[in-house]
Formats: C-alpha cells, sequence, structure tokens
C-alpha cells in the first residue's frame, strides 16, 4: 500500500514531499495526524475557559464545531482549526466584574463574532485593502501587543496564590522548548501544564488536614463520564441594555481576529506556495460565525490557531482531512463532563505559570508583525503610534460613561488607529513625506 495517496486519482507521493489540503492519506495516518492537532490544540483552547469562567465542555463543543464550518465555508481549501481566543480575556473580565454572570460576557462575544462576520463578507466583495489603510502594521502590531501585555496584572493574582507550583510550570515549559524538537518541544505549553499539576498533586500529599489542597479532585471523581457540554445563553441586550455598554470593551478585538486570520491566510499560503489571499474573506466570516454560535450558547470565542500551524509546518501534511479528525474528535471530547472537570481543576499556580509566557508571547505577536513588516521607528509617527497604545493598553486606562465600559483594550486600540492617522493628516496638510 502507498504511504500516501493523492484523493480521487490513485497517485503516489513521495515521502517527505507536502501533503496539500486537497489530498488525502490512509485513513489510519489521517486520524494520526488529526489527533496531533487536537493535542496542539488541547492546552491553549482551555486556558481561556479556565481563567474567564466559561465551561471547558462547551468551549471545546464550539471551537470542534467552528473548525467544521471553517472548513465547509473555506471549500476545504484553507486548513485550520479554530480555539479560543486570548484576546477576549481582558473584555470577558470586564464584563463579569460589572454584571457578576458570564450571560453578559457571553453578548459580547456575540457581538465582537457579528462585526467579524460582516468584515468577513465585504473583504470577500470588496478586497482587503481598505484593512491595510485603516490598520497598516505598526498600528496591527501595536493593538495585538497591548492585548497581551494588558492581561499582566492577572498573572500575579494567579501566581502569587501557588508561587512554588507557578515556577516549576514556566520551569518546565522552558526547559522542554530547549530540550525537545519538532512536535515535543511546539507542545511545551500543554506538557508544562501537566508538569505543574502533577507537581500540585504531589503537593497534595503535603498540605496539613483540614486545610484546602492544592488542588480539589473531588469534583472529578463525583463527574459523569457522558453528559451533555455545560451550555448557558447569552444576556438579552434588549431586556438588560446595560449590556450594550460592554462593547466598548469587546469589539476591538475584532481587529486582533482580523490580524489573526489574515495572518494564518498567508501562512499557509506561504507554505504552500499558493495565493490564498481570495479566501481571507471566507475566513473571517466563518471564524466571525463560530465565535457568535459560541457567544449564543456558553463558549469562548474563537480563532485560528499558531499551534496547529506549527504542527503543518512540522509534519507537512496539510490534508484538511486530518482537520475534520480533529474537528469532530474535539466534539465527541466535549460530551465528557470528567474532562471538563479535570481541565476545571487545575490550580491557580499552574495557571500563574503558564500565562506568564503565554500572554508574554501574545504580546510578542505584535512586535513581531512590526519586524516582519519592517516598521521604521525612526519615523515618529511609528513612534508614537506605538507607543501611547501600548501604555494606555499596559496602564489599563478606563472610562466609564453611564453604562459603557472603554477599557484599555479599547482605548489602546483607538489609540493606536487616531494617533496614526491623525499624525499622517497632518503631515499631508504640511506637504511633508515623512513625520
Amino acid at each position: 500500500m502507498a504511504l500516501w495517496q493523492k484523493h480521487g486519482n490513485g497517485k503516489t507521493i513521495e515521502p517527505g514531499a507536502i501533503v496539500l489540503p486537497e489530498e488525502r492519506l490512509t485513513w489510519g495516518r489521517t486520524i494520526g495526524f488529526g489527533a496531533q492537532h487536537v493535542v496542539a490544540m488541547f492546552g491553549a483552547t482551555f486556558l481561556v475557559p479556565i481563567i474567564t469562567g466559561f465551561s471547558p465542555t462547551a468551549t471545546l463543543f464550539f471551537s470542534g464545531l467552528g473548525t467544521l464550518l471553517f472548513l465547509l465555508i473555506t471549500g476545504n481549501r484553507l486548513p485550520s482549526y479554530l480555539g479560543s481566543s486570548f484576546a477576549f480575556i481582558a473584555p470577558i473580565g470586564v464584563a463579569t466584574a460589572a454584571h457578576g454572570d458570564l450571560s453578559a460576557a457571553s453578548f459580547g462575544l456575540f457581538a465582537t463574532g457579528l462585526l467579524l462576520f460582516a468584515v468577513g463578507l465585504v473583504v470577500h466583495f470588496f478586497g482587503a485593502g481598505w484593512i491595510n489603510a485603516l490598520m497598516p502594521p505598526v498600528v496591527m502590531g501595536a493593538i495585538v501587543a497591548l492585548i497581551g501585555f494588558n492581561l499582566a496584572p492577572a498573572v500575579k493574582t494567579n501566581f502569587s496564590l501557588q508561587p512554588i507550583i507557578g515556577l516549576i510550570t514556566i520551569t518546565s515549559i522552558l526547559v522542554i522548548t530547549v530540550v525537545f524538537k519538532g512536535l515535543i518541544g511546539r507542545l511545551a505549553i500543554v506538557l508544562g501544564v501537566m508538569v505543574g499539576y502533577i507537581a500540585a498533586l504531589v503537593g497534595n500529599l503535603l498540605v496539613p488536614a483540614g486545610e484546602d489542597p492544592l488542588v480539589n479532585t473531588k469534583a472529578i471523581e463525583e463527574a459523569a463520564w457522558f453528559g451533555l457540554p455545560e451550555f448557558h445563553l447569552m444576556g438579552n441586550p434588549f431586556e438588560t441594555p446595560a449590556l450594550w455598554g460592554l462593547l466598548p470593551a469587546f469589539l476591538p478585538v475584532v481587529l486582533v481576529l482580523i490580524a489573526e486570520n489574515v495572518g494564518h491566510v498567508k501562512s499557509v499560503g506561504l507554505m504552500l506556495g499558493r495565493d490564498l489571499d481570495p479566501l481571507t474573506g471566507r475566513a473571517l466570516f466563518a471564524d466571525g460565525l463560530s465565535t457568535m454560535l459560541a457567544g449564543f450558547g456558553g463558549g469562548s470565542g474563537t480563532t485560528t490557531y499558531g499551534e496547529n500551524i506549527g504542527v503543518m509546518a512540522a509534519t507537512r501534511v496539510f490534508s484538511t482531512a486530518a482537520y475534520w479528525v480533529a474537528g469532530i474528535a474535539a466534539l465527541l471530547l466535549s460530551f465528557s463532563p470528567k474532562i471538563g472537570a479535570v481541565i476545571n481543576s487545575i490550580p491557580p499556580g499552574v495557571l500563574g505559570g503558564v500565562t506568564v509566557a503565554l500572554y508574554g508571547l501574545i504580546g510578542l505577536i505584535g512586535v513581531k508583525i512590526w519586524i516582519d513588516n519592517r516598521v521604521d521607528f525612526n519615523k515618529p509617527i511609528n513612534q508614537f503610534s506605538a507607543a501611547v497604545a501600548l501604555i494606555v493598553g499596559i496602564a489599563d486606562f478606563l472610562i466609564v460613561s453611564g453604562d459603557l465600559h472603554f477599557n484599555g483594550i479599547a482605548l489602546g486600540s483607538v489609540a493606536a488607529i487616531a494617533v496614526y492617522h491623525l499624525m499622517r493628516v497632518i503631515q499631508k496638510l504640511r506637504g511633508s513625506s515623512e513625520a
């Protein structure tokens, strides 16, 4: 039997060659590569519901469903896995603090998904040139960076609760990243979480009787192996008008989701040697639809996943069949409350340790956008566009006007766009080519 077969025509492919999206492996290998994608997305996808309080099983359900919808909408031409977006963590925190329940945050997710869906339709029919004009690389990079750095205070809170466990977790991630290459190295986050979790379980044995354990395993023991995901409906803004006030905190996340989806399309296109830009609009409104569904039913908002791009780069297998397997596997796993209970039991020290690295890496993605696009920071227009936005975002400026809450992410995003275009207008009025 041939190692790999092309879909439909039976031609063989030499080992080591790229397996294209439309090509198919044997079922055994397809399932194997699909399982790798599940493992790759698992750690990061579950960190968002753990941090925000959303249901892990509902998050996994909408992650799998969103992946399948993405494949359908892009015509099986763009391999991708849709996992939880970290860009939503800060606005979810704002929503739950203001309203006390997750239904309010779910409305924010739904509204963000709806806007992304609309942006995708516009890009599909009219092109993406206006996005580049509105958010050139210096602005895009600043917005992505400030979302990661804005989350820094949450890291300190969790880390300080169990500092030893946090230190073991972050150290494990660093060691695994350096020591192991290939797929194991790419899974350093999820493996580091496992090491930290095991350390906390061992620590349970040292906790004096009567004190709270580092890991509470009671819920795991009581949870059933099979059951429905823990869905909840989003809040109704027509019954609770105050929910409209959350939109300024959520809608700037659209800018990050646009950057992530556009980057995904271009990255996969480069690896395949194909121009996939015509699929950008489809990718955007597919992710928008997925986030809308998640918001409506109680899951975390979604985005394309860099972890799975890493798996494709390592294996050179781009067959969309592997992603169908991953999406279906995620759906099946979502019907196990036992798995959800295990995820919910991850202690704060582990979360603190992993987010030290993870939130910093989100911030550095913005810096990478600047580097990849060779943003010239000798120009004052670029200096101030980034500098003002980052300080506003990191300091988490907050403006409250009635029911409206403008947090650091919203204000920083607006600042990046406003400063850049204001300076551009002044530059043109002066007849100068540089600012």
